[in-house]
């Protein structure tokens, strides 16, 4: 029988062992998908309590974990309702040890382990003398939130921002802050969501932080132009797309002016006129990106909000998404083909919440690599339902299968906690593993060279250099 989470864990070869603890393991981190907060960044927030820290407060915290405890029968109040910092603590340490094969279980244990030096399985036994021990080490200077990164070898953060935000602690960040770089990505979703309630609103805001006053198609153009150079100016590179449904029609530049015209006089549009209208906007927007060598990213295939008494009582990025159907592969490949067509495809990864999509999208992304960029299409890492083992391998060896393993830009946390870097280690020991088992069954020749290039290549350098950081 093998211990539990030594030094070795996820790692079941000689081979294994020797590419994540002499290569992998020491690799600093980029982490170009997460949603940190900026200013807890800046402000170097100190933490009241572990539970704070990994639960959250009120309806702002970590809803994995959450959706994981109203499984467990616990009651809201709970989780995001009242009761006292200890209560709800106490209430996760029930619900671990009954956690068996979920990755919090896991994550729980290496965040206790790497930042806290605690080895013992979180519990209703020893909750209580866990939860002191953490908050005495919460009232020194290691766990701020840029130490706990510059202690996980953290290089690089990409928050996830909305064109009208300020950036005004990326700004300061750069200014007085150099251990780790901090940049923005522009995530442009209420623009592209015509149909949904508050589009005029946001239409508002946008035209303030811009100064440009958008009453129509090329007012709203420039607008947009207006704040992707200004979040381009702070640094960023990387943008950002939730695409629940992927819709596109084809369009005219003529019909999108009435479209977002009528939108704009307060008429409601039919499903064609939102689907053209989202088709010109993401084209337009993917042209921009390219123009200054920009990444997109496009997460698909999540189903929001499907619990609608909760999302009334919480709201949004509580724990009541699900995966959605497959995406739609033929408007998705039109996206990409008119982006093409126009010489104006960007870097692009593309995500699915459902993994039966993955074979789907590495054949897709490979009609589309240019052969000037390596790997300039990415299929991208298991992401939140599916950041698992299961997941991860399944994302890896499909990418593999139908592409170039060796080219992936690697993991992400996709996480607003600054506890949850040990997820980074937990992909590197998967793919090590992968990689070491196809060695040891003869599938690659052992040669230490190219796996320490392979290695290194997908836990830091591909990320890296693609998206020029």
């Amino acid at each position: 029988m093998k211990p539990f989470l030594n030094e070795n864990f996820l790692l079941n070869t000689e081979t294994a062992q020797k590419l994540y603890h002499e290569y992998a393991k020491k690799l600093p981190i980029i982490d170009y998908h997460c949603h940190l907060n900026p200013k807890e960044i800046y402000e170097n927030k100190k933490y009241a309590n572990i539970t704070e820290l990994w639960l959250g407060r009120g309806t702002t915290g970590d809803h994995y974990k959450w959706r994981l405890m109203r499984a467990f029968g616990i009651e809201e109040k709970y989780i995001t309702g009242n009761a006292t910092s200890w209560e709800r603590f106490a209430k996760w340490a029930e619900v671990i040890p009954n956690a068996i094969g979920n990755p919090l279980f896991h994550w729980t244990m290496l965040e206790l382990q790497r930042f806290f030096n605690i080895y013992e399985v979180l519990n209703p036994s020893n909750a209580h003398t866990i939860y002191e021990k953490c908050n005495l080490m919460l009232q020194s200077d290691d766990f701020t939130p840029r130490r706990l990164m510059e202690r996980s070898n953290v290089e690089l953060v990409c928050t996830t921002d909305d064109p009208v935000d300020t950036l005004e602690y990326h700004l300061k960040l750069k200014k007085e802050y150099d251990k780790i770089k901090v940049l923005p990505t522009f995530r442009p979703d209420k623009v592209i969501y015509i149909e949904k309630e508050g589009y005029l609103d946001y239409l508002k805001k946008l035209s303030d932080v811009s100064g440009i006053r958008i009453s129509d198609l090329t007012s709203l153009e420039q607008a947009l132009v207006n704040r992707i150079n200004y979040f381009h100016e702070v640094g960023c590179r990387i943008s950002d797309h939730s695409l629940e449904v992927v819709m596109f029609e084809d369009y005219t530049e003529d019909e999108i002016r009435t479209i977002l015209s009528r939108r704009i006089t307060g008429y409601n549009l039919s499903d064609l006129e939102v689907a053209k209208y989202k088709a010109y906007i993401m084209v337009f927007l993917g042209k921009e990106y390219a123009k200054r060598n920009w990444a997109m990213q496009l997460h698909m295939a999540a189903f929001r909000n499907v619990n609608s008494k909760r999302f009334l009582e919480l709201g949004p990025d509580t724990g009541f998404d699900v995966i959605n159907t497959n995406v739609n592969i033929h408007n998705l490949q039109r996206l990409l083909d008119k982006l093409e067509q126009q010489d104006s495809l960007p870097k692009t990864i593309l995500y699915s919440l459902n993994p039966t999509d993955l074979d789907l999208l590495g054949t897709l992304m490979g009609s589309f690599q240019d052969g000037k960029i390596p790997g300039k299409l990415q299929l991208g890492s298991a992401w939140w339902f599916n950041d698992h083992i299961d997941g991860m391998i399944l994302q890896m060896k499909t990418l593999a299968n139908v592409g170039l393993l060796s080219k992936f830009v690697g993991m992400l946390t996709d996480s607003r906690s600054f506890l949850s870097y040990p997820r980074h280690e937990y992909f590197r020991r998967i793919l090590c593993n992968i990689i070491g088992d196809w060695v040891e069954q003869g599938l690659y020749p052992n040669n230490e060279t190219l796996l320490k290039k392979i290695v290194e290549d997908i836990c830091y350098y591909n990320a890296k250099t693609y998206f020029g950081l």
